[in-house]
């Protein structure tokens, strides 16, 4: 018997017992769906927080120090990061103030989503948070020497306070001081309810004026590579270990490459583990086809024995069980990716609110694992088939 011979066999068997082969497939059907549908949310989790990360920018260190009843070490750090030259892209202060943004009858604070964030910030501000100017101009190291009122907005700030109007040249109020608008800023983050555009910067040196002090404690530094942003990082908290007690003060140097890094590893981690349990499922539905296919084996006792007394060799009737075993997973495993990728598409809207498909090498995997499953456990029932003697297989009822 040829190998076409041996796959229309096999359909036709599966066709004559179509309710038996489909409850026989429903386990390799759920298995290979939830394979793909796990895997690919939580990889879709991850292409989420890898473009969140981006957003904000890559390779950044957020400085933290102070030295309680001591001297300002602020500048003598902000200098110090400033020192270390082509390791570093920028340096900026990262300090906020509380406070409604004004223009004419627009108050910030009736926003549905709360008040912009204001940013105290030097002219590296936009370039250490990967903000890019959409108008006008972005602050420069004039208007930090010289503390000028100026502020470039974000850009859902800007739409709530203008609307379709030009915001250049225009004059806010933060805090009872008039502030002119000298830029906006492109949105980077426009889909997001709670988002990275609603916000404002201004000046550092305008601390004093708009919190009434002039000491920082923050910084955000922006490393020129991955590389450099370890070795940034070292430098700096050699620095301050130097510079501050720790009885009497505390400075913290960190990168959100760790959180970036962690992230991934955590996704990796949940991926392998529900993979995992979706993956018990294909095992359960491999013992149903090793079930079906004992059933199977009993039921065609007679023509096994019949194929073998006019000749038939046990290989040939080996590979006729395995194919029809192969036959069952391999329709299952395709009805599970077409019920994957459904489920793809209604999962990943509903909790990740993204189109997401698949990648190729989960689904084809899937397949192919489906089809290796209905070989594996196909394998014993074959066997036993090909075992049987001819004499007490015919006299089989």
């Amino acid at each position: 018997m040829n190998l076409k011979q041996s796959f229309r066999m096999a359909f036709k068997s599966i066709r004559s017992n179509r309710v038996r082969s489909l409850l026989t497939m429903l386990g390799i059907i759920i298995g290979v769906a939830a394979v793909i549908i796990m895997v690919s949310v939580v990889r879709g989790s991850n292409q989420q927080l890898r473009a969140y990360y981006e957003r904000l920018g890559n390779n950044r260190i957020t400085v933290s120090a102070q030295q309680w009843g001591g001297r300002d070490i602020s500048q003598t750090l902000y200098d110090y990061c400033l020192s270390l030259g082509p390791l570093v892209l920028g340096v900026t202060p990262d300090a906020t103030t509380e406070g409604p943004i004004i223009y004419r009858d627009k108050n910030t604070e009736d926003m549905e989503n709360g008040s912009p964030t204001i940013k105290l910030g030097s002219a590296q501000f936009s370039l250490c948070n990967n903000f890019q100017i959409e108008k006008g101009r972005d602050l420069c190291q004039m208007d930090v020497q010289s503390g000028q009122q100026v502020v470039v907005l974000g850009e859902r700030a800007a739409r709530y306070l203008f609307n379709y109007q030009n915001p250049v040249g225009k004059t806010v109020l933060l805090h009872g001081h008039p502030f002119e608008v000298v830029g906006v800023y492109r949105a980077k983050d426009p889909d997001s309810e709670y988002s990275m555009d609603n916000m404002a910067v201004v000046p550092y040196t305008l601390n004093r004026l708009l919190n009434r002090q002039s000491t920082l404690d923050a910084f955000t530094v922006r490393a020129a590579s991955s590389a450099a942003t370890a070795e940034v990082s070292s430098r700096v908290s050699g620095f301050l270990k130097g510079q501050i007690d720790t009885e009497r003060g505390y400075f913290s140097v960190y990168s959100e490459n760790q959180d970036a890094k962690a992230s991934d590893d955590q996704n990796r981690m949940m991926s392998m583990v529900l993979g995992g349990i979706a993956s018990i499922s294909l095992l359960v539905g491999g013992i149903g086809i090793m079930n079906i296919m004992l059933v199977t084996v009993t039921e065609r006792t007679r023509e096994i024995g019949i194929r073998k007394a006019i000749g038939a060799e046990r290989r040939s009737i080996i590979v006729q069980f395995l194919i029809e075993a192969s036959m069952l997973c391999g329709i299952g495993g395709i009805l599970g990716i077409f019920i994957g990728y459904l489920g793809t598409l209604i999962v990943g809207k509903l909790l990740l609110n993204m189109i997401l498909y698949p990648s190729m090498l989960i689904t084809v995997g899937a397949f192919v694992f489906s089809v290796a499953l209905g070989i594996g456990f196909g394998l014993y029932p074959a066997i036993k088939a090909s075992g049987l003697q001819p004499v007490n297989a015919l006299r089989a009822e």
